[in-house]
């Protein structure tokens, strides 16, 4: 019961929704670029939330399956294929034993989530299943999956009585339609001068070649500050916008440090983390500073809307 990979990819490795706990001893949490991506589809499949699944970059690995599988794909579009025959994303597929997976062309997105009913028996380090790049460890033995490496199922998965699998592509909510990602003000936000602070909000910045999942490094007119300042190391997260000594801005992402001395201009919300996750290099983003009673209106109604899908799933299987 297994997943066997017949090609190399740019980058796939497993990936849950993170290791909490243990940024008090310099351990960053990992976990999957677009989390949402990956409730979605273990929603679909009947699995807990935070099942380990396959995070695939373009260009991707082609996978045969050497045993039947209920599977769903997520985020990215990526022309994915089942023997010859299209997929859509966000729907549940069954895959007969000897059929191979490949994907064709990036149509859209950068990050393609794979998820497996039951999950894969991965083991956990430090109480997640994420790949830690840096440190090789957790995951598929610490590292980017390779043409010859093989990924064993939990269960032996049995095929639906249904006539229609479930299917939530016709669901929005999942990820921003807004043309700006919206962020929280960072502590530092107003060491920033006034044209600076003005032009944070009106230009667009291109995400540089130097940009991975630790962070993402962004490019345009540079900012600056109204006068140096030494700053204390302080705690960071996914989505902490910070501003580099050459003016130029880093957005940290999944693998990001713990802590960091740059000044902390921003914080991108949590319900558009996945619209930033899906962004690749010499794409634009700009940025929207909105209140924090309207954050926490947004993230109310995505995981409202988030257990009325649930429900649904669940009274389809």
């Amino acid at each position: 019961m297994s997943l066997y990979f017949q090609t190399n990819s740019l980058l796939a490795t497993i990936q849950d929704l993170g290791r909490n706990g243990f940024r008090s001893l310099g351990i960053n949490p990992n976990g999957a670029m677009d989390k949402t991506a990956v409730r979605l589809i273990n929603i679909l499949l009947g699995n807990n939330e935070n099942e380990a699944v396959l995070e695939i970059h373009f260009p991707t690995p082609k996978i045969l399956f050497k045993e039947n599988a209920l599977v769903a794909l997520g985020g990215a579009d990526f022309g994915a294929k089942i023997d010859e025959v299209s997929i859509e994303n966000w729907q549940t597929v069954w895959v007969e034993k000897g059929q191979a997976l490949q994907f064709t062309q990036k149509n859209s997105g950068n990050r393609l989530y794979l998820s497996v009913k039951g999950g894969f028996k991965i083991n956990e380090w430090l109480g997640s299943k994420s790949t830690n790049l840096k440190a090789k460890l957790g995951g598929f033995e610490g590292r980017n999956l390779q043409k010859d490496d093989e990924i064993e199922f939990k269960v032996k998965n049995q095929k639906p009585t249904l006539k229609k699998y479930p299917k939530i592509s016709q669901y929005s909510f999942h990820y921003s339609t807004n043309s700006k990602i919206r962020i929280l003000e960072g502590f530092e936000f107003g060491l920033l001068t006034p044209l600076s602070s003005e032009n944070f909000l009106r230009q667009k910045f291109t995400i540089t070649q130097n940009s991975d999942r630790m962070g993402f490094r962004l490019e345009s007119e540079p900012l600056y500050l109204m006068q140096e300042k030494e700053l204390v190391s302080s705690a960071v997260d996914f989505g902490t916008i910070q501003l580099l000594p050459n003016g130029q801005l880093i957005v940290l992402m999944a693998d990001h440090q713990t802590t960091g001395g740059y000044p902390r201009i921003g914080n991108v919300i949590s319900v558009d983390l996945p619209f930033l996750a899906q962004k690749g290099v010499n794409e634009t983003i700009g940025f929207e500073i909105i209140s924090l009673e309207e954050v926490e209106n947004l993230a109310l109604k995505f995981e409202r809307d988030l257990n009325f899908l649930k429900t649904a799933i669940k009274f389809q299987f």
